[in-house]
């Protein structure tokens, strides 16, 4: 009676439904399902373009890169004639495009940061100037802001024989900015061997106040100390080998400067509008991380006789920082991916003599495509990676 009475073994549509009511092989079949469709997917668009190119002849292989480019660049960081292949003006595209990208984001930073505090100001004419200044640059395009900056600016400047100059080393025109240039000989080799030396004292330095202050409270000072840990030891080696660095001097010669660094009026007109652009929303970051920090901080600093420059180097800012760091890694992958706006003004960056001039010139517009956005998601993935690894090192740990 008891093997009659037992219930039948499910069938294996009961078992199946039941293996699908499971959530973990539920959640494994979904993403199967969604990475299959994103496979074919993506076989079907490579397929279907190599197809459409063959029956073109189109080559979208990157053997084009070793042939000649045979045009000019203006501006360039790294030496390059006209004979240099497109492998070489992609090169010489990614230096202007770093150049740009790293010196508009240490402007940025550091505009940002007065512009923030600017808006914390107790005064009330400093802190309604810094808010109209974000206000009206913020909601300015940036294009415009660029060729306003170029046309409106620039390119109104004086001839090179009326230059506004400064020092005489100095000298600014509607050609540009020129500037002594570096003429190294040798012994520089030491100089540089001292600056490395100097750096590395910098950041013990720097790590020991740091790991001192938390373990014991005692504060000693950083910004003399590493100041004079980065100047003296390159100095001495500059004494000592014989000044190994000479610079030569911009001279006005004719109805043109020659000699030292010409920067052209592009990249200045890039690099302010850049800059200026970035360092609204920079500030409205400090702003909102100086807030964040409870008030009662800033009164217990007072309390004790703390200076107000001292509390808002060593109490406010340092807690600020995990506020401000996530939205800033925004601002500093958006100045990068910015920069491209420079092809409107004529500055050769990555877009203007790879994307513009070598597409039109080759026709190879899947490689070139491939290789523009390969570069801009590398830098974009770096910048986060390093950003991130920063936010993390100032994170409060639980003890």
């Amino acid at each position: 009676m008891a093997l009659l009475d037992s219930p039948a073994p499910p069938g294996a549509g009961a078992r199946l439904i039941a293996l699908f009511n499971n959530a973990t092989v539920r959640s494994v079949v979904y993403q199967a399902v969604t990475l299959a469709a994103v496979v074919l997917l993506f076989w079907y668009l490579v397929s279907n373009t190599i197809e459409n190119m063959s029956q073109r002849d189109m080559s979208a292989g990157f053997d084009f890169l070793g042939v000649s480019a045979g045009f000019g660049i203006g501006f360039t960081l790294i030496p390059y004639r006209e004979g240099d292949t497109y492998l070489r003006v992609f090169m010489v595209g990614i230096a202007n495009t770093m150049l740009v990208a790293v010196v508009a984001i240490v402007l940025s930073t550091i505009l940002g940061l007065f512009v923030g505090l600017a808006r914390l100001s107790n005064n009330w004419v400093i802190r309604n100037v810094a808010r109209w200044y974000i206000e009206v640059l913020r909601n300015t395009p940036l294009l415009l802001q660029i060729i306003a900056w170029y046309f409106g600016v620039f390119t109104l400047l004086p001839r090179p024989r009326d230059s506004a100059g400064w020092l005489d080393a100095f000298f600014l025109n509607n050609r540009g900015l020129y500037m002594p240039a570096p003429v190294i000989a040798d012994g520089f080799g030491v100089v540089l061997a001292a600056l490395g030396l100097g750096l590395v004292g910098a950041v013990v330095w720097a790590r020991f106040v740091r790991r001192e202050r938390e373990n014991t409270g005692r504060i000693r000072p950083v910004l003399l100390p590493v100041l004079a840990l980065l100047i003296g030891p390159p100095l001495l080696a500059t004494l000592v080998a014989g000044a190994p660095v000479s610079w030569d001097m911009p001279q006005l010669r004719g109805f043109n400067f020659v000699g030292g660094i010409n920067i052209p009026p592009s990249f200045c007109a890039l690099i302010i509008a850049l800059s200026i652009y970035t360092s609204c929303f920079i500030g409205e970051n400090v702003r909102s991380g100086i807030q964040s920090v409870s008030h009662g901080q800033t009164e217990a600093a007072r309390a004790l006789g703390v200076p107000p420059g001292r509390t808002m180097r060593s109490i406010i800012l340092p807690q600020a920082l995990r506020v401000i760091i996530p939205p800033l890694i925004s601002q500093y992958l958006n100045v990068t991916k910015n920069s491209s706006l420079a092809i409107a003004i004529g500055f050769p960056d990555l877009v203007s003599v790879f994307m513009n001039t070598s597409l039109n010139q080759s026709g190879r517009a899947i490689p070139i495509v491939a290789m523009t956005m390969g570069f801009y998601c590398l830098v974009s993935l770096a910048v986060s990676l390093a950003m991130n690894r920063y936010n993390r090192s100032i994170l409060i740990r639980e003890r």
